[in-house]
């Protein structure tokens, strides 16, 4: 196989002999705020992969994926990817608050502000597709050419349909999808669902001890976010990139570690009914 290049995640590969398809390799690296960090959690690249095999067998939305390769491998069909991407939010939570509080978003009247509410309606709120995301409206969309009015349109009501769907089973699971990221592409002319779809796509609550006004109990790499917030590095980060200058990682602590892991596997399991298996090979 040829090596394409990295993502924050995974590893492209273009397989040999084969012109329409690409292999997305899984890894245990793991981001937040756009940092990346040298430690890795165990078993994450299997979860990401299991999940998004799951995730693309339940959607009833035409995707990319073709079949799992490995562990930690899925094959997808190539497609030009559109540059927005579709973030659906259901709950006051994350950045949505802090744009809130920073007068930089306007919510319904009736909205509850209060943290991890109940947002009145799921709504759709885009961003770029850049190494700092910026969030954009329609008028933005439009104005900087990257989708038409047609296409905004259909990514606006595909997206909040889906995340519609995956919340119910999400319900069924004993969770709570707070807010999900989607990406799509252009394949036979078509709008087409890609990438991939995991906990590094959304924010998954625990049912049980969801409290309104808590930071929650999180099954996805949240965990790692609120650690890096609480301990100031959150700030430090934002005050490098004013200054110029690239953010340093801190060291994961074990401890944090063991509990993403534990998390990310749980979340699966549960949600999907199936057990998982660890290969000692997983890359």
């Amino acid at each position: 196989m040829k090596f394409i290049g990295s993502g924050k995640v995974k590893d492209l590969y273009d397989p040999e002999n084969n012109d329409d398809t690409m292999l997305f390799r899984f890894s245990d690296r793991v981001s937040a705020y756009d940092v990346k960090f040298a430690e890795d959690i165990p078993k994450k690249g299997q979860v990401l992969c299991k999940f998004a095999e799951f995730w693309f067998d339940e959607l009833d939305v035409p995707n990319h994926f073709i079949k799992t390769n490995s562990d930690n491998e899925i094959v997808v069909k190539k497609m030009q990817m559109l540059p927005i991407e579709c973030v659906v939010r259901g709950y006051f939570y994350g950045s949505l608050a802090k744009r809130w509080e920073k007068n930089e978003i306007t919510l319904p009247e009736n909205t509850d502000t209060t943290l991890a509410a109940k947002l009145p309606q799921p709504i759709f709120d885009p961003t770029t597709k850049s190494e700092h995301d910026i969030p954009i409206d329609k008028q933005k969309a439009l104005e900087m050419n990257l989708v038409t009015e047609e296409q905004y349109n259909w990514l606006e009501k595909t997206s909040l349909d889906i995340y519609k769907k995956m919340s119910d089973i999400a319900d069924d699971a004993g969770f709570i999808l707070a807010d999900l990221k989607l990406e799509f592409g252009i394949l036979d002319g078509k709008i087409t669902l890609g990438d991939s779809i995991g906990p590094d796509e959304y924010r998954l609550w625990s049912k049980d001890t969801y409290k309104i006004g808590d930071i929650q109990e999180s099954f996805d790499k949240q965990i790692l976010r609120d650690w890096l917030t609480a301990n100031g590095y959150q700030k430090k980060f934002d005050d490098a990139r004013d200054a110029g200058e690239d953010p340093v990682a801190p060291t994961i602590p074990q401890e944090i570690i063991e509990k993403m892991t534990m998390r990310y596997v749980t979340a699966y399991e549960k949600m999907t009914g199936k057990t998982l298996s660890y290969s000692s090979n997983q890359c």
